[in-house]
């Protein structure tokens, strides 16, 4: 039997994976949350449900993608994966059509790869992690649960990131640097040493008077 596809949630993020699983022909039953139906043109001609919906239905008839953005400080896309994964359901990952993943690396539950995304061999990538456009990560990284590459971030090798860390836009790690749960990479920070758990990493600031 077919399981019935739900995205959890009716924002961009959740947009961006509608137009990858349709690109894919992959039929997508609803969305589901608490937002009323989405203005989105990706997802205007998708049923809305609620979670409570959801839960009258058997967890093996149906695959859920978690559609929630990930947002320093903002728990919602955790909180969800972990709630419906305690009661027994599934998440599916996405991966765009046009991301190259390695056949030789590892995918938890609920991946998302987004569009020109590389994924390089030995990489292990942890559940409902999102690796979002043109992010690399090269090989024999091992990235943990919950994490977040935003737009463009690079990876050198061996980078070791542990559970609910955020790569902001444009960040780059060098090769072999461990990165501590809970920490933030701001957005085109560069990375030369380890970071501690719960740290928050902002690029330099240069301020230079203009030339008289």
């Amino acid at each position: 039997m077919n399981k019935k596809r739900f995205i959890l949630g009716s924002g961009g993020h959740a947009s961006v994976l509608a137009d990858i699983l349709f690109q894919q022909q992959k039929a997508i039953e609803g969305i589901a949350g608490p937002a009323e139906k989405s203005f989105r043109k990706a997802l205007e001609n998708l049923t809305c449900y609620q979670d409570s919906d959801l839960l009258s239905l058997k967890p093996e008839d149906i695959l859920l993608i978690n559609g929630i953005g990930s947002i320093p400080g903002n728990s919602l896309r955790f909180d969800l994966y972990k709630k419906f994964k305690e009661l027994g359901y599934s998440f599916e990952s996405v991966i765009a059509p046009n991301a190259i993943v390695s056949p030789f690396a590892i995918l938890g539950s609920g991946v998302q790869i987004m569009q020109g995304a590389i994924i390089q061999a030995g990489a292990i990538i942890g559940d409902n992690t999102i690796i979002n456009s043109g992010a690399i990560v090269e090989h024999d990284c091992i990235i943990g649960c919950n994490n977040h590459l935003a737009p463009g971030v690079i990876l050198s090798g061996q980078v070791e990131s542990k559970n609910n860390v955020h790569f902001g836009t444009g960040a780059s790690v060098i090769q072999s640097i461990q990165i501590g749960n809970n920490s933030v990479i701001g957005a085109g920070a560069t990375i030369t040493k380890n970071v501690d758990d719960n740290e928050i990493i902002f690029p330099a600031k240069v301020t230079k008077k203009a030339l008289k």
